[in-house]
C-alpha cells in the first residue's frame, strides 16, 4: 500500500467545512457515493445534522479541529463565498489537499495566488465546477462533436429561474461581498463556455439588478465572442417562464434544449446515486436536433453524474490524471467575471487577456 506523507492513498479520508446548502447536497452526499473517497469529517459550527445523516463521521467545530486530525488528505471548503481563499489558504499550509466550492474566490490575484502555494507546498487544488458533469451539458458537447451542426456560429446558454423577492437573509442576497447571481450562477455558465471553447477574444456584459429592492446583482448578459463563433450567456431571476437552457445555430442545423439538469432537484429530494433514474432527463426535456431537409430530431440526454467530477480528484490524488478542474480554470472564470463587471461599468467591449495567468 503505497504512503503520501502521512496518508494511505487507497481509501482517500476527506473532510467537508460547512454544512450548508453546499455542504448538504453537493459535496457530503456525492462523496459519500463516490468509490474511493470516504466522508470522514464534518466540520458544522452549530448543530448536529451532519452527524445524524452521517453518523460514521467525526463531527468538528471549526477548520483548526479539522486540521488537526492528521488522517483526513482531502479537505472540502464548502462555506460563504467571501470565506474561501482564507480557508482554503490554510488547508494547502497545513498540506492538505483542497476542494474549493465554486465560485473558487472573489478575484482572479486571490486565484493565482491558490495556485501558486497548491504547487509550491505539491498539493492538489481544484474548483467544483460539477456543472460539467451535467447531463445537458456533456450532451451539447456530443451534438457539437457530432459535426452534425457544420460550424457553429451562436451558443446561448442560460440559466433562468422565477424569485421575484429578494431573499435578504441569505448572505448571498444580502449585500456583502461574493454575493450575486454572476457568482453564483455565472461561474457555472463561463465555465461550461470555456471548457468548450476556451479562451474568448473580447468580452461585453450588462450586470444589473432587475428585481425591486435587490442589493446585489439577480442578472446578467454576458457577450463572449470568438473567432467564428458569438457566446451568449444569461441568467435571470424573473423568468416567469423559462426559455431554453442551451441554443445552438450552426451553418447545418440547430439544438435546442430546455429544462435544467435533475441531479440537483432529486438530491435536495433525498434521491441517492444508485437509484435507478437518478441523473436521467425527463423525454419531455429532451434536447432537438433542426436541420435543413429533415425532421426535428430528438436527441436523448446523456445521464449526468457528479461523482464524475469527485472520480477526478481521486484520479488525481493517485498520480492516476490531471486534475479535471484545476485552480488555473478557477482563475479564468474569476478574471471572465471581473471583466464583465468592467464591461458592464463602462458600458464597453473589452480585450480578453489571460496573459497573467499564473
Amino acid at each position: 500500500m503505497e504512503r503520501v506523507g502521512y496518508f494511505v492513498t487507497d481509501i482517500i479520508r476527506t473532510g467537508v467545512i460547512g454544512y450548508g446548502l453546499a455542504g448538504r447536497i453537493f459535496h457530503t452526499a456525492v462523496i459519500e457515493a463516490t468509490p474511493g473517497l470516504e466522508l470522514a469529517a464534518v466540520v458544522q459550527r452549530t448543530g448536529d445534522d451532519a452527524a445524524k445523516t452521517y453518523p460514521h463521521i467525526q463531527l468538528y467545530r471549526s477548520v483548526e479541529e479539522l486540521l488537526a486530525d492528521s488522517s483526513v488528505r482531502l479537505i472540502v471548503v464548502a462555506t460563504p463565498s467571501p470565506t474561501h481563499f482564507e480557508i482554503a489558504e490554510r488547508c494547502l499550509l497545513a498540506d492538505r489537499d483542497v476542494v474549493v466550492d465554486k465560485p473558487f474566490t472573489l478575484t482572479s490575484e486571490q486565484a493565482a495566488r491558490l495556485a501558486r502555494l497548491a504547487r509550491e507546498r505539491k498539493r492538489v487544488i481544484s474548483v467544483y465546477q460539477n456543472r460539467r458533469w451535467d447531463g445537458d451539458f456533456r450532451t451539447v458537447q456530443n451534438v457539437i462533436a457530432s459535426g452534425k451542426l457544420g460550424r457553429l456560429a451562436t451558443f446561448e446558454s442560460h440559466f433562468d429561474r422565477f424569485r421575484p423577492n429578494p431573499r435578504r437573509e441569505v448572505w448571498r442576497e444580502n449585500g456583502g461581498p461574493g454575493g450575486g447571481t454572476l457568482y453564483d450562477l455565472g461561474s457555472h455558465l463561463i465555465d461550461q463556455t470555456l471548457t468548450l471553447f476556451g479562451k474568448p477574444e473580447r468580452i461585453f456584459a450588462s450586470v444589473r439588478q432587475d428585481r425591486e429592492n435587490a442589493v446585489v446583482d439577480d442578472a446578467f448578459d454576458l457577450t463572449l465572442f470568438y473567432p467564428k463563433l458569438t457566446a451568449y450567456l444569461r441568467a435571470t431571476n424573473l423568468a416567469c417562464a423559462p426559455g431554453p437552457r442551451f441554443t445552438l445555430h450552426g451553418t447545418q442545423g440547430s439544438f435546442i434544449k430546455y429544462g435544467l439538469d435533475p441531479q440537483e432537484e432529486a438530491l435536495k429530494n433525498g434521491a441517492k446515486f444508485e437509484d435507478p433514474d437518478f441523473g436521467h432527463d425527463p423525454e419531455k426535456n429532451w434536447g432537438t436536433l433542426y436541420r435543413e431537409n429533415a425532421a426535428p430530431e430528438k436527441i436523448e440526454t446523456d445521464v449526468g453524474d457528479y461523482r464524475g467530477y469527485y472520480a477526478s480528484v481521486r484520479d488525481a490524488l493517485l498520480g492516476k490524471q490531471a486534475v479535471a478542474v484545476p485552480a488555473e480554470h478557477g482563475w479564468r472564470t474569476a478574471r471572465i467575471i471581473e471583466l464583465a463587471r468592467e464591461s458592464s461599468k463602462e458600458g464597453r467591449v473589452l480585450a480578453v487577456d489571460f496573459s497573467d495567468e499564473p
